[in-house]
């Protein structure tokens, strides 16, 4: 059974940082694709950033230039490196991981912005 545990959300003021963690209870090389979704109040669940296995990533064009994402294969973990966080950033995040065999899913983490 795969386990994703996130990490790093809390409540920031409008231009302030934050940076989430996922920590996966396997290797992560085992995954072809590690990203970063969310989802906030009455909206659909959207991709924020993704990263492959060869550190390809892609961005939404909403957090481009603002959010970086990572990963470091030795910890197993992926991360999110938010700058310059807007208050519709406010939402909680999840993060997803990929494989040939499954799709799967952290128990979210809540980031709130504040104006």
């Amino acid at each position: 059974q795969v386990q994703l545990m996130e990490s790093g959300g809390g409540l920031v003021q409008a231009g302030g940082s934050l940076r989430l963690s996922c920590t996966v209870s396997q290797s992560i090389m085992n995954f072809y694709a590690m990203g970063w979704y969310r989802q906030a109040p009455g909206k659909q669940r959207e991709l924020v950033a993704q990263i492959t296995g060869g550190f390809s990533t892609n961005y939404a064009d909403f957090v481009k230039g603002r959010f970086t994402i990572s990963r470091d294969n030795a910890k197993n973990t992926v991360y999110l490196q938010m700058k310059s966080l807007k208050v519709e950033d406010t939402a909680v995040y999840y993060c997803n991981i990929r494989s040939l065999v499954g799709n799967y899913w952290g128990q979210g983490t809540q980031v709130t912005v504040s104006s």
